[in-house]
This record gives C-alpha cells, sequence and structure tokens, in this order.
C-alpha cells in the first residue's frame, strides 16, 4: 500500500527551513553568528596578551626569582634559588639614600617641567593661532634624537666654558664654579628630557576645553586668576595628572641624566645602583633585582595614593 506525502509550503512549522527547522536555507546560524561576535574581542587581544605574557610577566616572574637567591659560599657569581628575603631588606638599607635622591630629584623634575609645561600648552591652546603645529612640531622634535645624545649635549651646555656657567660665573651667581656634576645639573636633565611628557597630554585636556566656558568667568565678574583657578585648572586636571604620572615615573627611575650630568656618589640614584650591581657587581644579581622590585612597588603605592587623591574619572 502506497502511502502519500503531503508536502508543506516552506516556512510552516516542521518544513525544512521554517521556524521550527533552524534557519532558512543557505542563510547564516544566528546563534553561530552570536557566538562568533561574542569571541571576537578576545581574539583581537590574544596577539598583544601573548606579547605581554612573553616579553613582560615571564621576564618580571624571572627577575622576582632572582631576587630571592642566594650566592653560593665561597663562589662569587654563582647562585641557587631560594627564598631569601633578606636581599630586599639588605638592598633597601643600604641604598636608602639613593632612593630618598632618586624621588626628591623626580619630583623636583615633574614641579619644574609643570611650571613650564602649562604655561607653553596653554598659548598652544589658545594663543598660537597658525603657530600651533609648528609650536607643537617643536615640543616633539627632541624625540627625533637619541636620549643619550640629548643628554651629552644638555652637559655641553651646562659645562664650565659653555653659555650658562659663564654667565652665572660673571654674575657671581654660581658658588661652586661649575654646574655640572651637580643635583641641580641632574634635575635640569631630567626636566628637559621629560618635558614633552608634561605639555602634551596638558595640550589635549586644554585643547579640549570649551573656550565659551572660561569666557563665562569673566562675564561673571570674575579676574583672571580666579578664572584660572575655579574654571581653566579643572578642566585641565586630566592632562595634569596624566602628565605627572608620564614625567615622575620614569624620572624616578632613570640613571642616563645621573651618570652623564651627575658626580661619582652625591648625585647617584637608585636607576644607576641597579645599573650597577647587574653589568659591574660581581655577584650583584639579586641585590639588582631586589633594589628593582622595591623601586616598582613605591612607585606603584604613591601612584596610588596619587590616583585616590585627584581620581582618574576623566584621565586622558
Amino acid at each position: 500500500m502506497s502511502v502519500a506525502l503531503a508536502s508543506r509550503p516552506a516556512g510552516t512549522p516542521g518544513a525544512p527551513g521554517g521556524p521550527a527547522g533552524g534557519p532558512p536555507d543557505g542563510g547564516p546560524d544566528p546563534a553561530a553568528t552570536r557566538r562568533g561576535r561574542r569571541w571576537l574581542p578576545y581574539a583581537l587581544l590574544l596577539p598583544g596578551m601573548l606579547w605581554l605574557a612573553v616579553f613582560f610577566v615571564w621576564p618580571l616572574v624571572q627577575l622576582g626569582a632572582v631576587s630571592l637567591q642566594s650566592q653560593f659560599p665561597g663562589y662569587p657569581g654563582y647562585y641557587y634559588r631560594d627564598v631569601n628575603v633578606g636581599n630586599y631588606w639588605s638592598a633597601f638599607t643600604e641604598f636608602a639614600g639613593h632612593f630618598g635622591r632618586s624621588f626628591l630629584f623626580a619630583g623636583l623634575a615633574t614641579f619644574f617641567a609643570f611650571a613650564l609645561a602649562y604655561p607653553l600648552a596653554y598659548a598652544m591652546a589658545f594663543k598660537a593661532g597658525r603657530w600651533r603645529n609648528i609650536m607643537l612640531i617643536c615640543v616633539v622634535a627632541p624625540f627625533f634624537t637619541s636620549f643619550i645624545l640629548r643628554t651629552i649635549a644638555w652637559r655641553q651646555i651646562l659645562a664650565d666654558e659653555g653659555p650658562v656657567a659663564s654667565t652665572l660665573g660673571a654674575l657671581h651667581l654660581l658658588p661652586g664654579g661649575h654646574i655640572t656634576e651637580t643635583w641641580v645639573a641632574v634635575v635640569a636633565g631630567l626636566t628637559y628630557n621629560f618635558l614633552p611628557f608634561m605639555v602634551l597630554p596638558i595640550y589635549a585636556s586644554l585643547e579640549r576645553a570649551d573656550p565659551k566656558v572660561i569666557e563665562a568667568g569673566g562675564d561673571l565678574y570674575a579676574n583672571g586668576f580666579t578664572t584660572f583657578r575655579t574654571v581653566t585648572l579643572p578642566m585641565s586636571m586630566p592632562g595634569v595628572i596624566a602628565g605627572t604620572l608620564l614625567t615622575f615615573i620614569p624620572a624616578a627611575g632613570d640613571y642616563v641624566n645621573a651618570e652623564l650630568l651627575g658626580s661619582d656618589r652625591s648625585t647617584k640614584m637608585v636607576g644607576n645602583v641597579i645599573e650597577s650591581q647587574f653589568f659591574r657587581v660581581l655577584g650583584g644579581f639579586p641585590t639588582a633585582a631586589a633594589l628593582s622590585f622595591t623601586l616598582m612597588a613605591i612607585i606603584l603605592v604613591m601612584v596610588f595614593l596619587y590616583i585616590r587623591r585627584f581620581g582618574t574619572e576623566e584621565l586622558v
């Protein structure tokens, strides 16, 4: 007995290509499309995460392991894996002066960079007009040359026979007779080298500010200083915070300026100690690694407190 099968039109329940039978013939599966879109951001993040894991996290783990190693007695330069937390205590106590000097120099350089950068960024944002792009190029131009070459050039500028020292000596404003190999030269070098990191974020914040809001302060009978204190400065605080962090953090760990512009002992920063322990002192690897982690921990705590105080809601 033959049974006749009645055909149902497509689109009715149970028919191929209908609602109960999945997507229409030849069309994409909506569920699969949603799953693909859900995983797409993670797939885009994967190369960057792998790069950070291989070239940042793993070296950091290795550095932490080295900081806890102990030396073989009687065999300088040979170590064995250990959990010697005494490396941290001895490194911090022995080189506490270098830590204090690093943060002092970095703080001074950040302050002077802010004092120089804010008027420059303000002029670029509101007063430069058609000269704005040229001023911006002049700010970025030092990055076209090597950091070390810029510091060596700064050493020539501050040399005893240079124009700065000669002028100050003629005015009897140079008691020591020279500028190089002093903390003044180190702070000046730090300020110069990291000044663009302060100018650019402040300029970005001021450029986004609405000039009409600033003009409204004058309409409300506020003088120039009051308008700046209550309107302009708060509007530029995201750039000030970003510039402060971008200047202070690398300045605290810098060693090039203290090496080329400072003296052998009185101006050395913790970065110089780390460099010498790694490359010049036999058996100094654990001390150098402990110093590196201690410096990183102190900077992280300081940044956390700074962010808690000023916030990062609109940080650029």
